[in-house]
């Protein structure tokens, strides 16, 4: 550089604190106070010694006067100061409030329904701000509150002990709501890229990962409630792909979404239908209109008979018409709706949706969860198991069987620390983390694990859930929510814009 006189000289070799600060060593500044230092003038300073770091070029040859032991203690001070900056990285932060506005391509959904629905809370599109982050200063959006239905149960909205009995659960329906709202937000993103042409494999993947994310998965403790289910067309219910299927969706197919998130075991399970030929919209109609018949029914003391019959009343009024040919639509009376306990996705209680389809004792009660789920079918209106498994669950009540192959006993143990009483499916097995990023890192994917698997389900440790199928050619559909019996009334946890 040259002198103001136009001469050039050569600066001394720079001291030691100053070499400390170009190899990025610790420095102490605590004896500099920055509201005395110029910082543009400290950084063309440093530029002479340092050109990575930005400065005005004008500023330099303000700068040639300044003693070599200034330099050093400017280097001192201007490192720190980037490194203050430099703290406020973090993770994704809310944006700001908007208003939804893009629409699903699918039908099955309702006009109200927006696949950026979340940026009215502040979230980014697409979503990447977790949840608990999201609402961590302010409430949960709360599910649809109804009344229970029967007649002797309605003081309970208005009486000062069941308000009293309901904030004793505030922890439970905190959690609930959580579980909820990140599943709202997860599949109002899933709407926006599920299209004819997608390998279900893929969106699977996409689906999963980004539930994973917004409930920021930590094991057991939150994260995925079961597989994300895509039965298309017959198929009904628990099919998943497992690695290697290339199943493609189709326009002309109809699939039920059908996945769920638990946060300290508490499950929310929800699905809905998707399709995009509208000759399919009377056999989403008439489901639809089912499951919320089914969810105005249900209630503290009311028999679950009286659910199925309530249920199968509605579904059977609808008929569809394909291809010239008119189909009644018939509920598929061999699936039911569920209680759901903690870590336990069935807990007991079916709630069946056609007419005594459980015993007339069997009633709903204070403080339970449930699962209300339809099913209408073109076909003949029964399932059967068929197809390669792909869903897998431990036996809550497993035995204790001992085990001799090797492989089945570290199988196992995967299990138990990774997934619990939660079921799972081969793709997680086959994940680099084997499920759970938290706990396994990327040191989890199981190998050579079907021999293992197939023992643990033949000493009822483990047990298979096949696709569930009735009729080929035909068509089934599906809606669900999840309700709790709370003390004053009963809330639709999963209800939200779309369905």
């Amino acid at each position: 550089p040259r002198t103001p006189g136009g001469s050039f000289f050569s600066p001394p070799p720079p001291p030691v604190l100053a070499t400390q600060l170009l190899s990025s060593s610790p420095v102490d500044v605590s004896n500099l106070g920055q509201e005395s230092v110029n910082i543009p003038l400290l950084s063309a300073t440093v530029n002479l010694i340092h050109p990575r770091v930005d400065a005005p070029s004008e500023l330099i040859s303000r700068c040639f006067d300044v003693t070599w032991d200034a330099i050093e203690a400017c280097c001192l001070f201007l490192s720190n100061y980037k490194k203050k900056k430099k703290k406020k990285k973090g993770g994704p932060t809310a944006g700001a409030i908007k208003e939804p506005s893009l629409k699903p391509p699918s039908r099955g959904l309702k006009d109200t329904a927006f696949t950026d629905y979340y940026v009215k809370y502040g979230q980014t599109e697409p979503p990447t701000v977790p949840v608990a982050k999201l609402f961590a200063d302010k409430p949960l959006p709360e599910g649809e509150h109804q009344p229970h239905t029967l007649e002797s149960q309605l003081y309970r909205e208005n009486s000062e002990e069941m308000r009293a009995m309901d904030r004793l659960q505030d922890d439970l329906l905190r959690k609930v709501r959580m579980g909820a709202e990140v599943h709202r937000q997860v599949r109002s993103y899933a709407q926006s890229f599920i299209k004819p042409g997608i390998s279900l494999a893929d969106m699977c993947e996409r689906l999963e990962n980004k539930n994973r994310e917004l409930v920021e998965e930590a094991g057991l403790e939150r994260g995925i409630g079961f597989p994300t289910g895509c039965s298309l067309n017959h198929v009904a219910a628990h099919y998943t792909p497992n690695p290697g299927d290339n199943t493609i969706l189709g326009h002309d197919d109809v699939m039920k979404i059908d996945f769920g998130t638990q946060i300290d075991g508490r499950i929310i399970d929800s699905a809905w239908t998707v399709s995009f030929n509208e000759k399919y919209d009377p056999l989403l109609q008439a489901v639809k209109e089912a499951t919320d018949t089914g969810i105005r029914t249900a209630g503290i003391d009311v028999r679950l008979c009286d659910i199925g019959a309530s249920i199968q009343e509605v579904m059977e009024s609808y008929e569809v018409e394909l291809d010239g040919k008119t189909f009644p639509v018939k509920c598929i009376r061999n699936l039911n709706g569920h209680s759901i306990g903690q870590y336990q996705i069935h807990a007991g209680k079916s709630v069946p949706i056609v007419k005594n389809g459980c015993e007339e004792s069997l009633r709903m009660e204070e403080g339970e969860i449930y699962a209300i789920e339809t099913f209408g079918s073109t076909g003949r209106g029964y399932v059967v198991e068929d197809m390669e498994c792909s869903h897998y669950m431990k036996n809550f009540y497993a035995p204790h069987v001992p085990l001799r192959m090797q492989s089945s006993k570290k199988l196992l143990s995967h299990i138990n620390k990774t997934f619990g009483t939660l079921a799972f499916c081969r793709r997680w097995l086959e994940r680099e983390d084997g499920g759970s990023q938290t706990i396994n890192g990327d040191r989890g994917k199981q190998e050579k694990y079907m021999g293992a698997l197939k023992n643990l389900c033949d000493v009822g440790i483990v047990q298979p859930y096949p696709p569930l199928c009735d009729a080929k050619g035909c068509y089934t559909a599906q809606y669900e929510h999840t309700i709790v019996m709370r003390p004053t009334c009963k809330e639709v946890v999963s209800r939200g814009d779309d369905y």
